[in-house]
């Protein structure tokens, strides 16, 4: 068992390294050290609001001048922490070494200063975070508003799939002048812990390094829990977590804390008759298919699993789907090993129930998925395996049906992303698949490769609601004596 990775925990930048408990990991025997947070957690809320408003000395483009300078120093050829992190996550994460090593290269990339101020102005608009902004003409003549946006005090409780995560968590809060105690998760609990650090070193006394903690704590330890998520200290919780996990915060649920979850969600494909055109169509959008199953290794809620065919069910129908699942299989061992790969941990329940379909022949076709290579099962009619909840590691479900309508019937409100081909079709359908609780309509192929932003997610704007909204309005004495009349 590895247990030489320490955790530190991280308050308002003072760093303490003590290793006091031993934790374990999620994956491979893996475990950590990190301090006894039951000593230091009454450090950890900020109990006095009025102290962020030294966030309110930096201009919006002073935020950005730090952002940057932070971003700079993010290279993993020269960032211990970093590095540290990096071999930490390679035992932890779902992700592949060489998945892993791409995001880490590329993590000073995403504080781009001209993205992060496109992605404010798109989730509240730059003006509101730098003043008062003036609301317009009212119904009452005379009266007048305007209102701001002011940062939160917020608990992060965030997930370790990938170091996005961590980054647009530190993005955000430096962004919206917030006060953060993030939640370190348990397949990556040094990423997070590398970013906060690396801005301690670089500006100790910085507001913003001084409005930023990182901690770890096994979810349910009610010797910290009642002490964070306590209304006098925080106001928001922004809960990445599983359907558990977030059951588990609502009991410390009451007035004055607001929580903002980012839901465990499923993905998912509708595929039109045109894939069928010819030979070198279907090619092509096996291809696209794989990138939506295979990209990040399955690991994110935006990744395909079901996916609906429109070949019909007869002898010619199961022939084409047959197909495209064999030419998706190929592609998806053909894709870049910075992207997907063999998953190093492939799932021994999932394994044994492709097993148990592989030998009903009659039912369903498997491509693949004899190791950890990853698979694709074929549907020989018009419903999907009934595991299909469970499928990970790089598997998807290609289910064949007469109509689209069978794949609408299957969208509901746990649905996140649906990728379709043709655009035509998506055309066709994006109001409908909006009816029924889609969140994200994309082209095939984009699914777990592009996203436009992600200030919009699973159908509501989480930045927008990290922030509070805050209004001061003016009445004319005249006016307010009028009504008194």
């Amino acid at each position: 068992m590895n247990d030489d990775f320490r955790v530190p925990l991280i308050i308002r930048g003072q760093i303490i390294g003590d290793g006091d408990v031993l934790y374990g990991g999620r994956r491979g025997g893996v475990s950590f050290r990190a301090p006894d947070l039951a000593k230091y957690v009454a450090d950890l809320p900020l109990r006095t609001p009025s102290s962020m408003a030294d966030l309110y000395s930096l201009r919006f483009e002073e935020i950005l001048d730090f952002l940057v300078a932070l971003g700079e120093r993010l290279d993993i050829g020269r960032n211990r922490h970093l590095q540290h992190a990096f071999r930490l996550s390679c035992l932890t994460s779902g992700l592949s070494e060489s998945i892993l090593r791409r995001h880490f290269q590329h993590m000073g990339a995403t504080f781009d200063r001209g993205e992060m101020r496109r992605m404010m102005e798109r989730s509240c608009g730059v003006d509101y975070l730098e003043g008062w902004v003036d609301q317009g003409p009212s119904i009452f003549p005379g009266l007048s508003a305007r209102t701001r946006a002011f940062g939160a005090r917020a608990v992060h409780v965030i997930a370790g799939n990938a170091p996005i995560v961590s980054i647009l968590t530190v993005i955000r809060n430096a962004l919206t002048r917030s006060d953060a105690i993030i939640k370190l998760p348990s397949n990556d609990p040094l990423t997070a812990a590398a970013i906060v650090r690396t801005m301690a070193e670089m500006a100790p006394e910085h507001p913003l390094s001084r409005h930023i903690s990182v901690a770890y704590w096994k979810g349910g330890d009610e010797q910290v829990e009642p002490v964070i998520y306590d209304p006098r200290g925080i106001e928001k919780i922004v809960a990445w977590g599983g359907f558990d996990s977030v059951k588990h915060i609502t009991r410390y649920l009451q007035p004055g804390i607001d929580l903002i979850t980012q839901d465990p969600k499923l993905s998912g494909t509708i595929i039109g008759r045109e894939a069928f055109a010819d030979d070198a169509t279907m090619k092509q959008v096996a291809r696209r298919l794989a990138l939506d199953i295979g990209a990040q290794n399955q690991e994110g809620c935006v990744s395909a699993r079901v996916i609906y065919v429109e070949s019909g069910t007869d002898d010619v129908g199961l022939r084409n789907a047959n197909r495209l699942g064999e030419l998706t299989f190929e592609a998806l061992q053909r894709l870049p090993d910075h992207l997907s790969t063999p998953h190093k941990a492939f799932d021994t329940a999932l394994k044994s129930e492709i097993d148990g379909v592989r030998l009903n022949d009659e039912e369903y076709r498997v491509f693949g998925g004899r190791s950890n290579e990853g698979a694709v099962i074929v549907s020989q009619d018009d419903y999907p395996v009934d595991f299909s909840r469970t499928l990970a590691c790089r598997v998807g479900n290609i289910v064949p049906v007469d109509t689209t309508d069978t794949a609408m019937n299957s969208v509901n409100a746990y649905t996140q992303t649906i990728g379709i081909f043709p655009e035509s079709l998506k055309e066709a359908l994006r109001d409908r698949l909006a009816y029924q609780g889609v969140q994200r309509i994309v082209s095939l192929g984009g699914a777990a490769t592009m996203q436009h932003n992600m200030e919009r997610q699973d159908a509501i704007e989480p930045v927008r609601r990290m922030v509070k909204w805050v209004t001061e309005e003016h009445a004319p004495g005249e006016l307010l004596a009028s009504l008194a009349d």
